[in-house]
This record gives C-alpha cells, structure tokens and sequence, in this order.
C-alpha cells in the first residue's frame, strides 16, 4: 500500500465513525480535520470532496457489518446455523454500533429520507437489495437441500428480518434501551424455528 492510500485508509478509517454518528450532511469539514489531524488541503489532496469521503465512510462502516455477518454465516454448518448467525450477530454486536452511531445503513436511509444526496440513497438502496438477496439465496439454499419447509416464501421473510432488525434498532436507538431490538431478534429467531426450519 502506497503512502496516498495508507493516508486516504486512515481518513476513512477516523472519519467513519464521525459521519455515522453526526450524519453526513451535520458532519463538517472542520469534524474532519478534528477527527484525523489533519488540513482540510490533506483531506482534500486525497478526495475530491465531502461527499466522496462521506461515500467512502460510509462504505467502511457498512464493511464492519457485513464482514461480521459474514463471519457468522460462514461458521455456520446447516442452512438453521447460517440463519440463526444473523440475529446472534446483532444482539452480541449491537451495544458496539451503538457506541459507533449505530447501524450505518438505518442512519444514512433515515438522512437520505430528509434530502436524498443521489450517491449515498443508492448506496443504501443496493445495501438493502443485497441483504435481502443474500437472505433469499439462504432461504433457497435450506428449501434445495430439504432443510427449509419448501412453502416458505423467501422473499417475504427476508423482508420480514431485514425490517424487524432495523425498525428494532431505531426504536431501540430512540429510546435508549436495547429491549425493541432484542425483541426483534427473539421474533427472528423464532420464526426460524418455527416456520421455517423442516
């Protein structure tokens, strides 16, 4: 890694945090000079401008998450395993994303709702379009090799997680209590079991 890209890493790295706490439009060029010490003239000879390191945070923060549900899915030895790892992930990870601003798709979709920077609402739109792709071939995956009732619809439950893992975390966010989320996750996790798991 060349010297400008260890410079450009360490930006994102240090200012990542900043936007998925203050938000991409409430973080200034000023909190990012005060999260990486260094000139705005250094922060600007390694992007083009705001957005584009807002961009890049974002893309970082997204990273952690899907690196950590990845993780656990992988480890996973049946189709039951690999569904549980989603909902386990959020309950051990989520007091870190709090301390961290939160979930950084959840924060940026509420920001993009307000007034959509183009760049950033597609990024959260391909993000969600990925999770519940990735959900859908798991659900698949389990109904192909006789783990996973065949009349389960994918598509639905795959909506059905993605909404109770990110409405259980803006309610848990507003209100200072993880017990929405964890609610949330017990619901998942039960569903699994229940209605889809042969």
């Amino acid at each position: 890694m060349s010297k400008a890209e260890r410079t450009r890493q360490f930006i994102i790295e240090q200012t990542a945090p900043v936007f998925n706490k203050q938000g991409y439009a409430g973080t200034s060029l000023n909190d990012l000079t005060a999260a990486t010490g260094l000139t705005k003239g250094a922060i600007y000879g390694n992007f083009e401008n705001k957005e584009e390191v807002a961009l890049a945070a974002f893309d970082y923060n997204l990273g952690l998450v899907n690196e950590g549900l990845r993780a656990g899915t992988l480890n996973g030895s049946t189709v039951r395993e690999q569904l549980l790892a989603t909902p386990r992930f959020y309950r051990q990870r989520y007091p870190l994303m709090k301390q961290h601003g939160g979930c950084p798709i959840l924060n940026a979709a509420v920001e993009c709702d307000d007034a959509p920077p183009a760049a950033l609402l597609q990024r959260v739109q391909d993000s969600l379009a990925r999770w519940h792709r990735n959900i859908v071939h798991l659900i698949e995956k389990g109904q192909q090799t006789g783990e996973i009732k065949p009349a389960a619809d994918a598509s639905r439950y795959a909506s059905l997680f993605i909404t109770l893992i990110e409405g259980g975390i803006l309610v848990s966010k507003t209100t200072g209590s993880p017990t929405a989320l964890l609610t949330s996750l017990d619901h998942i996790e039960h569903l699994i079991e229940t209605e889809l798991v042969v």
